[in-house]
């Protein structure tokens, strides 16, 4: 697995955050469908400092199948799903199988 990050910011988690996951600017899961300032580089407690990659790729963890190539949208749990009608935040580099798989997007 790889990621190249170009950006990567550091935020406090207001809740807990999960690593791979899609994060908003307020130090939370970005909400399914939404916009996301980037992807958590490592699981953090509330109240704790956490890294996002926020320009660049970044590893992510899928909640489904998902085809290289596809656009990529906020699901539950700022897991990576297909874009069907959420804000498209990033592109499939990879494909995913299952739910849980890490992808590079």
């Amino acid at each position: 697995m790889q990621s190249i990050s170009l950006l990567t910011l550091t935020l406090a988690a207001t809740a807990a955050i999960s690593a791979g996951r899609f994060t908003a600017g307020n130090g939370t899961t970005a909400s399914a469908g939404g916009n996301a300032l980037g992807v958590s580089r490592c699981s953090a407690e509330a109240g704790e400092d956490f890294p996002v990659d926020v320009i660049g790729t970044a590893q992510v963890t899928a909640a489904g199948a998902i085809a290289a190539d596809d656009p990529i949208e906020v699901g539950t749990d700022g897991k990576a799903i297909t874009k069907s009608s959420g804000v498209t935040v990033a592109r499939a580099l990879q494909a995913a199988s299952s739910d849980g798989d890490s992808i590079e997007v």
